[in-house]
């Protein structure tokens, strides 16, 4: 193992510092690294000099991803079966159910709190409202959050939904109002400094930076939305290919792949007219606003770590908490109650776009350019919904690589903690039992690229709104709805259905095999099955999200 830490609690001044970066619904080829054109130079910079992981996985939505993430351990096991206030009938007060990062898990800033670091988060928690399971209640000692699933990115405390203001909490007080120049990116990375500066007692520290954009509504500072003005005016089709052509190019997919299947309501940019161009035009440019700003912010951050000297001692994980969000512009989430919440709230006349009072979303056919090959978006248990961007930097690892170790969020804290040299609880914590962490140290992985640490027979599974995964080796299986792919608040009998899939010949999931395989069928959803039962997983009786 690469001892880069010491094994003593109390001797912690050799460890290495860490860093965690997560952004919000940014798509696999958003940045220049990953085959997009806004302009990421800082975020490329960093992933050149490190390693750069092709095939990392996570949840379908956020705040799953983010239980995982901070425990080691299924999201269905660790609070998040679904998320917040979305329980069905039949998951109402269920184990793993809870709503919030529950107290079966040692959550990662505790342990490495105990361990003598600092501990520090901004931006988005979402796994928890109350003070018993704040961001302060699971190890963090300073904090400043939006606790929601999202919100505006202006001080006006826009909710996602509702009339009440967006909840944020610094520490122990909920806020009632923002700084009156609050940017939710420059702010939190400016909070993250302050908190990192503020201690100079040689104590490393953990840095948890969970920025809030580019989640909608999408709105940045207008200086940021001019410098992207006429980039996307070619359209959504024309930027499609761009960025499938340069995947292929830095080697994250195959000459090959094939590009991924429109949905039926998607319109080809050429049958849009003038009016209605410009209008979504200026979407992307918003979003790339957003992008760009993050990367600008990363970029101030990584320049204060350096200045300080702390840089060259710190690991750096980047990573986006689920694909790109797709819902159609058409559908308007009038099911959800969005499309009431902007005709109450908002101005989203062109003049206003990107403004604080404006409430957008970029729709199906951008974010189509988002995931590039993969099949469908956010919310998805398909690869275009559970596949991410990802990175690490670290000076003491050898970098400059492009790993294709399959890799899944649950993975990050064992192989953190396997870097600091941090040994886990395992079942008992704080005078309470607690689930051993499910995911595994890929640090010799990182080490050497041709080495496996999974074999053919290791099952990974996810469920989100009834939609269902498996997946055993290069094969998987998903639950989809058979009709319409964005139902809404319906009954899953008969509305789904398996279909197979071998992702090494077919990573689009295009063919379904299940006819061709009923042998391999049946052994998949003998493994869905077993994965259904160890995580407690129980089929939501009817859909109210994504």
């Amino acid at each position: 193992m690469l001892t880069v830490g010491c094994s003593q609690q109390d001797d912690s001044s050799s460890r290495p510092n860490v860093l965690i970066i997560v952004v919000d619904d940014l798509g696999y080829s958003d940045l220049g690294i990953f085959g997009g054109e806004i302009g990421t130079p800082n975020l490329d910079t960093l992933a050149t000099e490190g390693i750069v992981f092709s095939n990392y996985y996570v949840a379908p939505t956020c705040s799953p991803t983010r239980a995982m993430l901070l425990s080691g351990i299924d999201n269905h096991l660790a609070g998040m079966g679904t998320m917040y206030n979305e329980q069905s009938d039949n998951q109402k007060g269920q184990p793993g159910y809870e709503g919030y990062l529950n107290f079966k898990v040692a959550a990662l800033p505790n342990i490495l709190k105990d361990y003598n670091y600092h501990t520090y988060m901004t931006g988005k928690w979402h796994l928890g409202y109350q003070e018993n399971n704040s961001p302060m209640a699971r190890g963090f000692e300073q904090s400043y959050v939006l606790l929601s699933g999202g919100a505006g990115h202006f001080n006006n405390m826009l909710p996602i939904l509702g009339s009440n203001k967006a909840p944020y909490r610094e520490n122990a007080s909920i806020l009632e109002s923002l700084p009156d120049d609050f940017y939710s990116t420059e702010f939190y990375t400016d909070k993250m400094i302050e908190y990192i500066d503020s201690n100079r007692d040689g104590k490393p520290f953990f840095a948890y930076l969970a920025y809030t954009a580019p989640h909608w509504p999408l709105q940045a500072p207008q200086e940021s939305i001019e410098k992207h003005e006429g980039k996307y005016d070619d359209g959504y089709d024309v930027l499609y290919q761009m960025r499938m052509k340069k995947l292929i190019q830095l080697g994250m997919i195959p000459d090959n792949t094939p590009a991924s299947e429109k949905l039926l309501s998607d319109r080809p940019w050429s049958s849009l007219n003038e009016n209605e161009k410009r209008f979504s035009s200026k979407l992307m440019e918003i979003y790339a606003a957003m992008v760009s700003d993050i990367d600008h912010h990363v970029g101030r951050l990584i320049d204060y770590l350096e200045i300080s000297g702390k840089l060259e001692n710190t690991i750096i994980f980047f990573m986006s908490d689920n694909g790109a969000e797709g819902h159609p512009l058409d559908q308007s989430f009038s099911k959800y109650g969005i499309e009431k919440h902007v005709n109450t709230c908002c101005d989203n006349s062109y003049s206003n776009m990107g403004k604080p009072d404006s409430y957008l979303w970029y729709g199906a056919e951008w974010a189509r350019a988002g995931v590039g090959p993969w099949r469908r978006f956010k919310g998805f248990t398909s690869e275009g919904g559970i596949r991410a961007p990802a990175f690490l930097y670290f000076s003491k690892f050898n970098n400059n690589s492009l790993n294709s170790t399959y890799l899944h969020v649950k993975d990050i804290m064992p192989t953190l903690l396997d870097i600091l040299d941090i040994k886990h609880p395992e079942n008992s914590y704080k005078d309470r039992e607690i689930i051993p962490m499910q995911g595994i140290s890929i640090l010799p992985a990182l080490k050497d690229d041709s080495v496996s640490v999974r074999d053919q027979n290791h099952i990974e599974g996810w469920e989100m709104f009834g939609k269902t995964a498996i997946r055993k080796g290069d094969w998987k299986m998903i639950q989809e709805p058979e009709d319409d792919y964005f139902s809404w608040q319906t009954p899953l009998e008969d509305k789904y259905r398996w279909q197979l899939f071998n992702l090494a010949e077919d990573p689009s999931e295009f063919y379904d095999v299940s006819e061709q395989y009923p042998e391999k069928f049946d052994e998949m959803i003998e493994a869905w099955n077993q994965y259904q039962k160890e995580n407690g997983i129980i089929i939501p009786e009817s859909v109210m999200g994504f």
